[in-house]
């Protein structure tokens, strides 16, 4: 993707201590890949995909979407397990991942419920939330299909971020400590204005499960592009600077939009098909 060099330059101070300390911490545990503005951003867009009179309804809660999705402690008691958040493929041997199976009670029955929990759930948890969004369709449960919208919205997300699909989630394993925020968040928040994201039309996803492994599989196979991009605009530099940032999206800018865009059509997909396995239940102005 070119890059526009007239764009608006942000200071970027160099790493302190503590940031040091959150990086080493943040590799013994799950964060979320994507921040608040791609969550935003992807649930935006992917309204955008959605026929009437079903765009309608989405339309009319667009600010409840938006909040609901990129702030999970709104979420309350429907608030999922954190292993919801992720899946680290690679635990599984190397890609395609044939000796992980796509159905969740073989998986548990093969490889047991702690490790499977321990490596994460993501996709599995998308089969969920889509049934549940069904559900609430169905049952014309508004407050729900608002909750469990904002929710699957924001794993199917998640489900496009490469960093929730490998065991290198923080970049520690590499060396690259943070590669995950800086990749999610920072080139997000500096570039998004320049971003051109058109997801196209919802459609009806078959089978909401094996679906969501296509996401991750196809969000996998870019780890080692990104993290090779993101070696190499640091080469030479003291810090992560705006150079290192205008050399870091040069090279995997155009990864980025790609993933929030299919992010976004997906999002919309996802909605789309449960209303449509509920029976299309007509819907209220909000």
């Amino acid at each position: 993707m070119p890059l526009n060099r007239d764009r608006p330059r942000r200071a970027v101070g160099a790493l302190t201590l503590a940031g040091a300390v959150v990086c080493l911490l943040a590799a013994a545990q799950p964060l979320p890949a994507w921040e608040g503005t791609a969550h935003r951003l992807i649930t935006n867009k992917a309204i955008e995909t959605l026929p009437f009179p079903l765009r309608a309804f989405f339309e009319n809660n667009r600010r409840t979407l938006l909040l609901l999705s990129a702030d999970s402690s709104q979420w309350g008691e429907s608030a999922p397990t954190p292993d919801a958040g992720y899946i680290r493929l690679d635990r599984y041997g190397r890609y395609p991942f044939a000796e992980l199976p796509r159905d969740y009670n073989q998986a548990v029955r093969k490889f047991k419920r702690e490790t499977v929990t321990t490596n994460g759930t993501l996709p599995w948890s998308i089969g969920n939330y889509s049934l549940r969004l069904e559900e609430a369709f169905r049952n014309q449960r508004w407050d729900d299909v608002k909750l469990y919208a904002a929710i699957l919205a924001r794993y199917v997300a998640e489900a496009h971020d490469s960093f929730n699909t490998t065991d290198n989630f923080t970049g520690g394993q590499s060396n690259q400590f943070g590669v995950h925020s800086r990749y999610g968040a920072s080139l997000v928040g500096r570039y998004q204005l320049f971003f051109i994201i058109r997801p196209g039309i919802a459609y009806k996803i078959d089978d909401p499960t094996a679906h969501a492994f296509g996401m991750v599989m196809q969000a996998h196979t870019w780890v080692d592009n990104i993290l090779l991009a993101d070696a190499q605009a640091r080469t030479g530099k003291i810090d992560y600077n705006d150079e290192y940032y205008d050399a870091f999206y040069d090279a995997v800018g155009a990864v980025l939009v790609r993933q929030l865009t299919d992010a976004s059509l997906n999002v919309g997909a996802y909605w789309y098909t449960a209303w449509l396995n509920a029976g299309r239940p007509p819907l209220p102005a909000r």
